[in-house]
């Protein structure tokens, strides 16, 4: 009689720490592995950014991006770039518009992973389950402050779209997206209260719909 092999359990041990999720996987033989996470899907304004990162070695410092300073997350993402595999997509606001934030940030997952220079083992992504990634895959609860490598992909994606609504409040400086970064905040509600949206704006998102006036543009999240 054939008895069917099962592996024993991974136990992620807490006393790793950041990495605990990558070794437990590592002692599986399951490398490499990818983090995936994104930033500005509860914005209002401005491109949905995910990335996707594969670290190549440990990076002292890494946690989630919302707590960290504007000045680590730049150093830490610069120091992604250059010593790990980095995939990342920017998704504008009318194509969220046009098919729904939740199946954007899924379709931009995917793509991140393609966009890596090498193919992972395993694939950690930020929140909730993403079908149709090409390896095994995992959704971790507030993955970016339990697994190193969804909280390297959720600086990249965090630092890439903070510096393109930086580029965006130069060329429409009415609304304070360096600021807000395109967020709803009191500042950016008068802002489309007075001036109404801007190209770059989610118009089937409530808050910009109130914003011009009119009460039924769409489901959104803001």
């Amino acid at each position: 009689m054939t008895v069917a092999f099962r592996p024993r359990p991974s136990v992620v041990r807490r006393d790793y720490g950041l990495y605990a999720y990558e070794r437990a996987l590592a002692r599986r033989g399951l490398t490499p592995i990818a983090g995936v996470d994104e930033a500005g899907r509860g914005a209002c304004a401005g491109p949905l950014v995910v990335a996707a990162v594969i670290l190549r070695k440990p990076i002292e410092g890494l946690g989630d991006s919302k707590l960290l300073t504007p000045a680590v997350r730049e150093r830490l993402h610069d120091l992604i770039l250059a010593t790990a595999h980095v995939g990342v997509v920017v998704i504008p606001p009318e194509v969220i518009d046009a098919r729904g934030l939740h199946k954007c940030n899924v379709a931009g997952m995917r793509r991140a992973v393609a966009r890596l220079a090498c193919d992972p083992g395993y694939i950690l992504t930020d929140g909730f389950p993403v079908p149709g990634l090409p390896a095994p895959s995992l959704a971790v609860w507030k993955g970016d402050q339990v697994a190193a490598c969804v909280a390297a992909a959720s600086i990249v994606a965090k630092v890439t779209r903070d510096r393109l609504m930086a580029a965006l409040d130069e060329e429409f400086p009415l609304y304070g997206f360096a600021e807000h970064k395109g967020y709803v905040t009191p500042q950016h509600r008068l802002a489309l209260e007075t001036h109404g949206p801007c190209p770059h704006h989610r118009y089937s998102f409530v808050t910009v719909a109130r914003g011009m006036g009119e009460n039924e543009m769409g489901a959104g999240v803001a």
